[in-house]
């Protein structure tokens, strides 16, 4: 009987194609050699949050301008907007600071929320980060494929393609390792920062001291724009403030990811996130004040092409010269990459998660480079069909962004409360009274997240968390049950079973000659051999060949098949035997022959389809015996 592609067959040729992308294998003891320096750390977990100025004041705008339609008087909203933006970073940032030195083991938000409020809030942390984290992928890989768009028109129609193809090259670097990766990432990233630095710093010199004017916009979009008079209402200010306020997501990122960094973990995170709060708070306030004077224009229907980082990089630069396109292709690397900050802390946190018992244990294992391959691979995938039902557009996804990024803020800095009230730790104070203040505000952004951008799609992770929660407790619950089946209580003995063997035959050849010679050295206590036939010709056939081979001693039973089925009928058969005696073990025995990778798909597969039937039936062994033809 034909078998399928066995891994054999294939380990060869996969394990070449696998090193080619993937590279060489890493020791387990060799992981310390493999642990981030902060210089790389930076770049691998804040990548995320400092890229996050390339898109959140460009939604600060679109909300004021083309929803809202307050026209030129829009511009005044802006900097009181992000210094409330910056209040509410520092206020984070203090306390995952805390949260670093009191979990080093990572985890952030699930881990904390775990330890001090409980089984569900841990659970709505740790699917509120998930989703947080696909989302960072979508929204860095699509606001980077816009930053390309915006210098060249002409790629606006593979938007979609363009997003899915740089997530594809982003998994395969981040399956190479977290340390390999990272030193591939940090020249973008530092270029980025470079030059957000000197487009505001040259920015802010011509417009105070040149007297630098505002963009000139002629096109009837931006007219129309900017002739509206419509108040700001209380309504789409904070509508406003919780699109800004995306700037924030992926301070988590680091809590999550302690144990990536070298001795001392704890103290070169703390480091890291202290850094990456400076650099995502002056330039995203600085980009403010310069947006203010320069009045950069952005719509929600994407009628205005050009982000609004690249019409105030061209607009301080003097049109698009050398230094608008080294801004816009750093802007672009640096939200590419910033995707990497997902990839560096999805599947850790789903790794932990999983060794709890509430995901998959497939998301524990960690492959040949160190990394949980499964993680980073489920996060692609996850992370690619977000952007093509959502077009690959950021406004599109933002919505979705903020709702689990402040769930987690608000539960993590709520279970930091909780622990300090408990161990009452030397001056722990003012530190509980902080993260009780953090707790309170994070829990009012969400909670305006939810309101002013339900209909826009904040209902989506609304509903997907605790459809998650759900699946966790259904996972766990699982788990929970086989435990309890396997475990081996005092005194347990095996039962005794009837050995019952079964050989598969299709025709007699070599193959059914080995397997009838290795069922015999198992000794059973009942040998049959089941054959299925179309026609009564196939049945005479096989008996003679039986004969001939003297196979008489075993014994042959021959089922016909009208309906040319062979799963089926074998699996009927052994039922009806399997119901002659109450203790029988049965093993069935199936003879394959394997060729090489290039010619086993012209041979019938259906010891496969025999296989998968058979791997759900109680007392039943399958073994194959292989023939390999060269």
């Amino acid at each position: 009987m034909a078998g399928f592609i066995t891994l054999m067959a294939t380990s060869t040729k996969s394990s070449a194609v696998k090193r080619f992308f993937i590279g060489k294998p890493i020791s387990s003891a060799d992981d310390a050699n493999h642990r981030l320096p902060k210089k790389i750390a930076l770049p691998v977990f804040a990548s995320d949050a400092i890229s996050s100025t390339a898109y959140a004041t460009e939604e600060i705008l679109i909300v004021f301008l083309s929803l809202a339609g307050a026209g030129v008087a829009a511009y005044n909203n802006l900097v009181p907007l992000s210094i409330m933006v910056v209040v509410l970073l520092a206020i984070v940032v203090s306390s995952y600071r805390q949260t670093i030195f009191a979990y080093p083991n990572g985890g952030g938000s699930y881990v904390v929320s775990r330890e001090n409020l409980g089984k569900y809030p841990s659970l709505v942390a740790g699917g509120s980060m998930l989703v947080d984290y696909i989302l960072t992928v979508a929204v860095s890989v699509a606001g980077g494929t816009a930053a390309i768009i915006s210098a060249f028109n002409g790629l606006a129609p593979y938007r979609v393609e363009l997003c899915v193809g740089f997530i594809a090259l982003i998994t395969i670097a981040n399956l190479r390792g977290l340390k390999e990766s990272g030193s591939l990432f940090a020249p973008p990233t530092y270029l980025y920062i470079i030059c957000l630095f000197s487009l505001i710093g040259v920015g802010l010199f011509k417009v105070f001291i040149l007297d630098l004017p505002p963009i000139s916009h002629d096109s009837e979009v931006a007219k129309e724009l900017l002739s509206q008079t419509n108040s700001v209402t209380l309504f789409f200010f904070l509508k406003a403030f919780s699109s800004g306020a995306v700037a924030l997501t992926g301070i988590e990122a680091v809590a999550d990811g302690v144990p990536a960094f070298k001795k001392p973990e704890p103290k070169n995170a703390s480091i890291t996130l202290v850094i990456m709060a400076f650099i995502l708070g002056t330039s995203f306030f600085g980009l403010s004040v310069l947006a203010q004077h320069l009045q950069p224009l952005k719509d929600h229907e994407g009628l205005i092409r050009d982000t609004v980082l690249a019409q105030l990089a061209e607009q301080v630069y003097g049109g698009r010269n050398i230094f608008f396109f080294v801004t816009q292709f750093a802007t672009f690397g640096i939200l590419i990459l910033a995707a990497n900050t997902g990839y560096a802390d999805f599947p850790r946190l789903s790794s932990i998660i999983a060794k709890d018992n509430y995901m998959p244990r497939q998301f524990m294992n960690r492959g040949d480079r160190l990394v949980f391959s499964n993680g980073v691979i489920f996060l692609g995938v996850s992370s690619g069909a977000l952007v093509v039902i959502f077009g690959g557009l950021v406004n599109a996804l933002i919505p979705l962004y903020a709702v689990g990024v402040f769930t987690g803020f608000t539960l993590s800095q709520a279970g930091m409360f909780v622990r300090h009230r408990r161990l009452k730790e030397a001056g722990w104070v003012p530190r509980a009274i902080m993260s009780a203040f953090g707790a309170s505000t994070t829990a009012l952004v969400a909670g305006i997240v939810v309101v002013v951008k339900f209909a826009d799609g904040a209902w989506i992770p609304a509903v997907v968390i605790p459809t998650l929660v759900f699946c966790f407790v259904a996972i766990n619950r699982h788990y929970t049950r086989v435990r309890s089946f396997l475990n081996v209580q005092d005194g347990y003995t095996a039962p005794f079973h009837t050995h019952f063997v079964i050989v598969l035959v299709g025709s007699v050849n070599q193959g059914t000659l080995h397997a009838i010679r290795y069922a015999q050295s198992l000794r059973p206590d009942r040998l049959i051999a089941i054959s299925v036939v179309e026609t009564a010709e196939d049945r005479q056939k096989i008996d003679e060949a039986w004969i001939k081979f003297n196979l008489s001693d075993v014994e042959l039973q021959t089922i016909t098949s009208e309906y040319r089925d062979l799963t089926e009928p074998i699996l009927n058969r052994i039922d009806e035997l399997d119901a002659e005696y109450d203790d029988d073990l049965i093993t069935v025995i199936i003879p394959e022959f394997v060729t090489s990778v290039r010619s086993q798909w012209l041979h019938n597969q259906s010891a496969l389809a025999i296989k998968a039937r058979l791997l759900f039936r109680p007392n039943t062994v399958v073994t194959s015996v292989p023939i390999v033809i060269p």
